[in-house]
C-alpha cells in the first residue's frame, strides 16, 4: 500500500500542468481632481513600473509611534533586597504556624493521657468497691462443699 492508499504505483498517476494566464495592460484612469487649500496639498508621487505603465500618488509618511517613557532602572541591589524581604516573611509565617502545630499537638496528646489516666482510674476504683463490696456477705460454693463432703472419711 501507499500511503495515499491507491492500489496503483506512483509513477502511473496522471500529472497536470497548469500555465499561469498573462494579464491585459491596464489602462490609466485619471482620476477627478478635488480643490484643495494651498498649505495642505500632499506631495504626489509617480512611478513608472518595468512594463512602461505609469502609477501615480500620495506618499505616505509612515506613522511614528509616541516614544514610551524610559523606565527608571530598578538595580540589582534592591531586587534582592526585597526578595530576601519576601523570603524571610515566608520563612517567619511558617515558623509561627509550626509553633501552633506543635502547640496544639501537645495540648492534644496532654488531653488523651488525661483521658486514659481518668479511665483507667475509674476502672481501677471499680474494681477496688466491688471486691470490697462482696466480702461482708458469705459466699458458699455447692460444689466444693460437696466436692469435700464425698471424700470425708471419718
Amino acid at each position: 500500500m501507499h500511503p495515499d492508499h491507491t492500489p496503483h504505483a506512483p509513477a502511473q498517476r496522471a500529472v497536470e500542468v497548469h500555465q499561469p494566464t498573462p494579464l491585459p495592460p491596464a489602462v490609466a484612469v485619471s482620476a477627478p481632481v478635488v480643490p484643495m487649500q494651498p498649505g495642505s496639498v500632499p506631495a504626489v508621487a509617480s512611478i513608472v513600473l518595468p512594463d512602461g505603465r505609469v502609477v501615480t500618488g500620495y506618499a505616505i509618511n509612515p506613522v511614528q509611534p509616541e516614544p514610551v517613557a524610559a523606565k527608571p532602572a530598578v538595580s540589582r541591589t534592591a531586587v534582592n533586597v526585597a526578595l530576601g524581604g519576601v523570603g524571610f516573611l515566608a520563612v517567619c509565617g511558617g515558623l509561627i504556624l509550626l509553633t501552633s502545630f506543635i502547640a496544639a499537638l501537645t495540648a492534644f496528646i496532654t488531653q488523651l493521657i488525661t483521658l486514659a489516666a481518668v479511665i483507667f482510674g475509674g476502672w481501677i476504683a471499680v474494681q477496688l468497691f466491688s471486691a470490697s463490696g462482696h466480702q461482708g456477705g458469705t459466699t458458699v460454693n455447692i460444689r466444693k462443699a460437696t466436692f469435700k463432703r464425698n471424700h470425708f472419711h471419718g
